[in-house]
């Protein structure tokens, strides 16, 4: 888990480089679930995960952004897995003069997954319970975000959003699966927090 806060820490850093002294802070709470994307918005039951994560603005106009995320999430599946992640996205927002924002966004990430349950090896024809030191994956993500921004004339204003997120786990069992299919349904906020210049 050190790792990922470390790389969360450097791409924070990073996309800090060149900016004014105001960081954005994104936290959203979400439900994870496996499904097809675009057949289910919300499942029960609850798989319950967490997300930080920051942005760097490319190219802003009135109406519209260029962006890019970068993320550290956490999720929690009881029958299948839990899982923790680093993952970058590029993202285009358009806004609307009273406030509303709508976001498309196309990601890739790292996940390390360990399973919820105990596992058990056959050694020597007795079953042994087995190490689980988890398992790689990439993800491929695309997400559709709906955004309130609460000071609607500020660039920097707090926002407060509802994500649709679809993503692929891969590999995820290569003799059997080869990838898994699942959504995210996140409640979040963006708020930003004054930072010294570089």
């Amino acid at each position: 888990m050190n790792r990922f806060l470390l790389g969360f820490m450097l791409l924070c850093s990073f996309s800090a480089i060149g900016q004014t002294k105001k960081l954005p802070i994104s936290i959203s709470l979400y439900n994870e679930s496996t499904a097809i994307p675009f057949t289910r918005l919300f499942t029960t039951p609850i798989h319950p995960g967490v997300q930080l994560g920051t942005s760097h603005t490319y190219l802003q106009k009135k109406h519209t952004r260029l962006f890019q995320t970068a993320n550290l999430h956490y999720f929690y599946h009881n029958h299948l897995s839990q899982g923790a992640g680093l993952y970058t996205e590029l993202g285009y927002e358009y806004r609307l003069n009273m406030g509303l924002a709508l976001s498309g966004l196309l990601g890739v990430g790292y996940l390390h997954t360990f399973s919820t349950k105990e596992e058990f090896t056959l050694v020597n024809g007795q079953y042994e319970k087995k190490a689980d030191r988890g398992n790689a994956r990439i993800f491929p993500t695309f997400s559709i975000d709906l955004g309130y921004y609460l000071q609607k004339e500020k660039n920097n204003s707090p926002k407060v959003f509802l994500r649709y997120q679809s993503w692929v786990e891969y590999p995820y069992s290569p003799d059997f699966i080869p990838l898994m299919t699942h959504i995210n349904f996140h409640i979040g906020t963006t708020f930003f927090i004054t930072t010294a210049k570089n």
